[in-house]
């Protein structure tokens, strides 16, 4: 694996050796604090973001090496139009390493394609976010200590939910599970994914109400409606109270159910559920630092 741009990419034996490896760092942080000295990470956020390049510069930093890199491409010569491979291929000579989001789909593949070291893709458009997917994986496995025999709702934006996309690729490929598809009708999953799911054979039910199915849930998945993937200001005010999690409904729920967002959360999920024990997101988060490390890691073949 020399590059990790959508979920795909990661065959299972990737997948669990990156899991594995965010175990042993979990339990012995000091061991892996230096392994990355001398190494610079470029992070190349075309886009926002706040955990996932908070969460890769720590990740970095903690194995011992150094980060470059932007938040924002009005501080770029983006602004000028240089093209991604272009500043693909001026990084590469700064940076051993880059996670980069953009907002357009397919930017880090291009990247990709134009460059000579590890390109992650932290984010493209609507369409994946794949060290989301390895977070919620650890996250997850960590949580319930397993990744097979699972029901796991998944509720809100599905169209645009680039999160939803990576977990429902990599979750596919357990044993035993089953999907709750939970959205408005004009915020349902792409056809392309539920069509895999078909011919997979991979048992799911789309709903519009979370409460007809919560308690059938192992893992219930929230996602905010996206205002930056609307055309129409109209309709993002129309969908975005759809679904709100508060205590009420998750009196409903199993009591061993866990509760994950890929954050930032907006309205979707009630202050009062943060008590809950079963709400995780913030558990979830600090996974995300210790696979991004691993992540790190095995794309520059490092070891202890």
């Amino acid at each position: 694996m020399k590059h990790l741009i959508e979920s795909r990419d990661l065959s299972p034996s990737d997948t669990k050796g990156i899991l594995d490896l965010a175990d042993q760092i979990i339990r012995e942080p000091a061991k892996y604090a230096q392994v990355c000295s001398g190494k610079k990470l470029a992070t190349l956020f075309f886009e926002p973001s706040t955990r996932t390049r908070l969460s890769f510069e720590a990740a970095m930093m903690e194995l011992g090496g150094n980060v470059i890199g932007f938040a924002s491409a009005d501080s770029t010569s983006a602004s000028k139009g240089e093209s991604v491979a272009d500043t693909i291929r001026v990084v590469q000579n700064y940076a051993d390493i880059v996670a980069m989001r953009h907002p357009k789909e397919g930017s880090a593949k291009v990247a990709a394609l134009h460059a000579s070291i590890p390109i992650i893709n932290a984010g493209d458009g609507g369409h994946e976010h794949p060290t989301q997917t390895l977070t919620d994986l650890l996250t997850i496995n960590s949580l319930l200590g397993r990744l097979d025999h699972i029901t796991i709702g998944l509720c809100g934006d599905l169209t645009f939910g680039r999160t939803v996309h990576s977990l429902i690729h990599a979750l596919m490929g357990y044993d035993h599970i089953s999907f709750a598809l939970i959205s408005p009708q004009e915020l349902t999953l792409p056809s392309y994914i539920r069509e895999e799911m078909v011919g997979r054979d991979i048992p799911f039910k789309e709903v519009e109400r979370l409460e007809s199915v919560i308690d059938e849930l192992d893992v219930l998945y929230m996602t905010r409606v996206q205002r930056e993937r609307f055309f129409n200001e109209e309709d993002y005010i129309r969908l975005r109270d759809s679904y709100i999690l508060d205590g009420a409904k998750m009196k409903q729920a199993k009591k061993e159910m866990i509760v994950l967002h890929p954050l930032p959360r907006v309205n979707e999920i009630a202050a009062e559920v943060d008590d809950d024990p079963r709400a995780c997101y913030f558990k979830q988060v600090l996974y995300g630092k210790y696979v991004r490390m691993a992540l790190i890691m095995t794309l520059l073949e490092l070891e202890v």
